[in-house]
């Protein structure tokens, strides 16, 4: 008999039943479970999403407000719980909060005796994620930071509009800390599979409007922030790409943020890299050639998350 597959969720938030959502109507898992500290929020949840059962294109058999006990035979677990981003706040300053809340999160989830696969997207996500793997003492392989998953596919959806074709012919990334210190690794850049620096020496785009995308896609965020106090539709889609590639062990390649022992010159943080997701967690890090200042900004970005961690080590001490 084949196991169904169950995802729980951690914090029923407007990004947490984005995710559910997309999941939900993509087909990725056959059950899902909704935890937050608030129960009414979960259960209100749970009869909502389990309204679109008679409709959606793919099966699925339930979705429950549970409890951390419902984890133990869990496949993944999505944790996107934590105070939201205010306006004008970076992720990183909402680090002391979100690390408390956080640490309690891992600590029933340990308890729980779970062995699957973690992803994470509470803000700041690399710190947050560190912190889940320290409390937990996990494997860092089955622990996953949501990354630049999303600040990878701001950038796409901004050169494939400058360019006039489909998204799925830009092939730009963005690396390192889910934030404002992220790098574009301009070097692996490709549309329609030629390379974008050959875009460049034909006159179609310069360095300068590439940098403007680019600071775009950084910031976007704050743009919709501002104008709707939360983003939540992109990350959710973002983590439903993640958990359908770990649940259907696809070895696809995406930027997510991973525990670094040595990879780029980077040790003991997580940072967006890309790498292979399967049913383990992350099956390969790929070590791309980069140029001399990719590599340095892509340092300088772990060294900004590993800053901050210091501020969530007291936080949680």
């Amino acid at each position: 008999m084949i196991k169904s597959k169950k995802v729980v969720l951690v914090g029923c938030g407007a990004v947490g039943t984005s995710f559910v959502y997309s999941a939900i109507n993509q087909g990725v898992a056959e059950d899902y479970v909704l935890i937050d500290v608030f129960k009414d929020l979960a259960e209100g949840n749970e009869l909502d999403l389990h309204d679109m059962q008679a409709v959606v294109p793919h099966y699925f058999h339930s979705v429950k407000a549970g409890d951390y006990k419902d984890c133990k035979d869990a496949d993944v677990i999505v944790i996107t719980a934590g105070r939201p981003q205010k306006p004008g706040e970076t992720r990183l300053e909402m680090v002391a909060d979100n690390a408390k809340i956080m640490k309690s999160i891992a600590l029933e989830i340990k308890n729980s005796g779970f062995s699957g696969v973690t992803v994470i997207a509470s803000n700041p996500v690399d710190v947050l994620t560190n912190v889940y793997r320290v409390v937990t003492g996990f494997a860092p392989n089955s622990i996953i930071s949501s990354g630049t998953t999303l600040d990878s596919s701001r950038l796409k959806r901004l050169i494939s509009e400058k360019f006039d074709v489909n998204t799925k012919e830009v092939n730009t990334v963005l690396a390192g800390e889910h934030g404002d210190s992220s790098v574009a690794l301009w070097s692996r850049a490709a549309i329609m599979g030629k390379p974008l620096k050959q875009y460049i020496e034909e006159g179609k785009i310069s360095q300068d409007e590439l940098d403007k995308l680019k600071d775009e896609a950084v910031h976007m965020a704050y743009k919709i922030i501002e104008k709707k106090r939360a983003t939540f539709y992109g990350i959710g889609a973002c983590l439903c790409r993640i958990v359908k590639a770990i649940l259907k062990n696809e070895n696809k390649v995406l930027m997510v943020g991973a525990y670094l022992q040595g990879e780029y010159g980077i040790s003991d943080t997580y940072v967006s890299v890309p790498c292979s997701l399967g049913t383990t967690g992350i099956t390969n890090i790929l070590e791309w050639e980069l140029t001399q200042d990719e590599l340095e900004n892509l340092k300088k970005s772990a060294d900004t998350i590993k800053n901050t961690f210091k501020a969530a080590e007291e936080a949680i001490k």
